[in-house]
């Protein structure tokens, strides 16, 4: 079994559609094993986007993700970085295949809902990043 972070993003929270996108996770069998809602202040989320530092988008991508409260999960299941973000979407919405989460729900390429890990490595620094051993399920 995979594990990869997913991301309820703020515009996704202030929308109110964090059941409408856990249920597209759930219905594709994807487990949640850990679960919460945060507000990340600028620098954890510059911390978190570090990897992002010398883009363009760099400061407005931290201050939205910063801007309100975000869901962050555990998602593990058979090949799930992949299944997660074939159910997400392309980045750019306007690119996304229909029924995808950022195809149905983005207003933007910075404002497209949610987020996923892109490789096993990335998955193993993004969930250390927001979750301890003692708040992953087994």
């Amino acid at each position: 079994m995979e594990r990869t972070l997913a991301i309820i993003k703020p515009d996704g929270v202030a929308r109110g559609i964090i059941g409408e996108v856990i249920q597209r996770l759930e219905s594709n069998k994807l487990k949640i094993t850990a679960m919460k809602m945060v507000k990340m202040n600028q620098e954890q989320a510059k911390g978190f986007y570090a990897v992002h530092e010398e883009r363009p988008f760099f400061d407005s991508l931290t201050y939205f993700m910063s801007s309100g409260p975000i869901v962050v999960m555990v998602l593990e299941g058979e090949n799930a970085i992949a299944k997660y973000r074939e159910i997400m979407g392309a980045t750019d919405y306007r690119q996304a295949d229909e029924g995808t989460i950022r195809k149905d729900f983005a207003t933007d390429i910075e404002k497209n809902v949610v987020h996923g890990s892109d490789s096993p490595e990335t998955a193993v620094i993004e969930i250390a990043y927001f979750f301890n051993r003692f708040e992953l399920i087994h």
